[in-house]
């Protein structure tokens, strides 16, 4: 069996199951994803969308998919600490692609705020979940996967002129004694005026084999503002493929940053429409990569609306044999004037064997618009480093300084504090190769 065909009996095996669980709108959501991803199937080695990321291998390995949360005993103070202790969040966690307090599975925040599990609010907010679910996703073969077969996930919904104070922290982690395959399903909601951050911390805690394909939908309503920052911090032997889909509604406004410090195989697909007039989004990237691994960044920015900003900005250190990729579009309609879009992919490759593809693009139907794009791949400033050697400092720590330097540029963008702090010394600790593992776990994983 091909591997399209692995996923359809997968299918058609746990339909009963999916579909006792699921309210009629989602029933009709899984059924129509599911015929999408039998006439796609998974993208080839000549798609452009995967050209430098061919993912169908990995979803034919073996491994174990549960559409159940499997019972695993553990204490997470134990053997996972977070990576900005002083950090003051409201966290949830996510165990394998399940909400991990099933004697809570929602909270209520102040101001009416709802957090939780997905599959609760599935139960709970059927109308509600309804109203934006796989409403602005594209037509993925990995989303309609996604759709088919997810359970659970995370929901937030904070309502109209509402600010959720302290930012909301999604700890994702991955452990297991066997290879395991997760697809969780989040959704955000804002309605208009509304505010609220949201940090996304991926680790893995177990040395097996993991595979995840997740999808984020978020939509913002009018002068919504959301921040959202996301941390990639996982071991060699995971691939995750992410997918982050982002609506803004009329002048609302959007900071977004993902900051891979480790993985084996690292697939983000960020894809950003601005439907309303005025409305700005600001998304950065930056990735750190040696040994074998592989990190590809996907950005597809829809100015659908006049008078809008976009700002993009994305950052690769590449050492040893380790591939990075880069695609960003950049769509202007034709009724999109006065718009502004700006988009950038820098890269430093330190050895001979590394390598990095960057594929900028504009396509643009509007006249009056002011729009600019470029990508640079290259070596450390040869010029710099000898400045800083000839005034005392070795090679080494030169070469440091000007990674570090580098990399800022995005730290800089991190507007938590803490955050920003914490993530500056563990970028430092990264260049140096001192964090080599997922930082402060007791499970070391190589």
């Amino acid at each position: 069996m091909d591997n399209t065909n692995i996923y359809t009996a997968l299918y058609q095996e746990n339909k009963e199951l999916l579909q006792s669980l699921s309210p009629d709108f989602l029933v009709k959501l899984r059924e129509d994803a599911m015929q999408h991803f039998i006439q796609k199937g998974f993208p080839g080695k000549k798609d452009e969308s995967y050209k430098y990321t061919y993912l169908e291998p990995y979803f034919n390995n073996g491994y174990n998919k549960y559409l159940s949360p499997k019972n695993i005993q553990f204490d997470v103070n134990e053997i996972f600490h977070c990576d900005v202790p002083k950090l003051d969040t409201h966290v949830i966690l996510l165990v394998n692609g399940f909400y991990f307090d099933a004697a809570n599975p929602l909270k209520t925040l102040p101001g009416d705020v709802i957090v939780g599990s997905f599959a609760q609010a599935v139960k709970e907010y059927p109308e509600l979940v309804a109203k934006y679910l796989g409403k602005y996703t594209s037509g993925d073969s990995f989303v309609a996967l996604n759709t088919a077969f997810s359970r659970d996930g995370i929901f937030l919904y904070v309502p109209k002129g509402k600010v959720v104070e302290k930012p909301i922290q999604v700890i994702n982690v991955l452990i297991s004694d066997e290879e395991l395959m997760v697809q969780h399903r989040n959704l955000v909601i804002l309605e208009p005026n509304s505010q609220a951050r949201v940090v996304v911390c991926d680790h893995t805690l177990s040395p097996n084999k993991f595979l995840t394909n997740a999808v984020t939908e978020v939509y913002l309503g009018e002068n919504a503002t959301f921040d959202h920052f996301k941390v990639q911090n996982e071991h060699n032997d995971s691939v995750q493929v992410s997918h982050t889909y982002f609506y803004q509604d009329k002048a609302s406004s959007l900071r977004t940053s993902t900051i891979t410090l480790h993985g084996g195989l690292v697939r983000n697909n960020l894809n950003i429409k601005l439907d309303g007039e005025g409305a700005e989004c600001h998304a950065f990237g930056l990735f750190v990569t040696d040994q074998a691994q592989h990190v590809d960044n996907s950005v597809f920015v829809d100015h659908a609306k006049p008078n809008c900003t976009s700002n993009q900005l994305f950052k690769g250190i590449l050492d040893d044999q380790s591939n990075g990729a880069f695609a960003g579009r950049i769509l202007v309609d034709r009724d999109s004037q006065k718009t502004a879009a700006y988009q950038r992919n820098s890269n430093i490759l330190l050895s001979d064997e590394a390598k990095m593809d960057s594929k900028p693009q504009l396509e643009i139907y509007a006249d009056d618009v002011k729009c600019s794009h470029g990508a640079t791949v290259g070596q450390l400033d040869e010029d710099a480093l000898f400045y800083l050697r000839a005034r005392g400092i070795s090679e080494r720590e030169a070469k440091l300084m000007l990674m570090y330097a580098f990399a800022y540029e995005i730290i800089d963008e991190i507007k938590i504090e803490p955050l920003h702090v914490r993530m500056a010394d563990l970028i430092e600790r990264r260049l140096r190769g001192d964090l080599t593992r997922c930082n402060n776990c007791a499970v070391n994983c190589g």
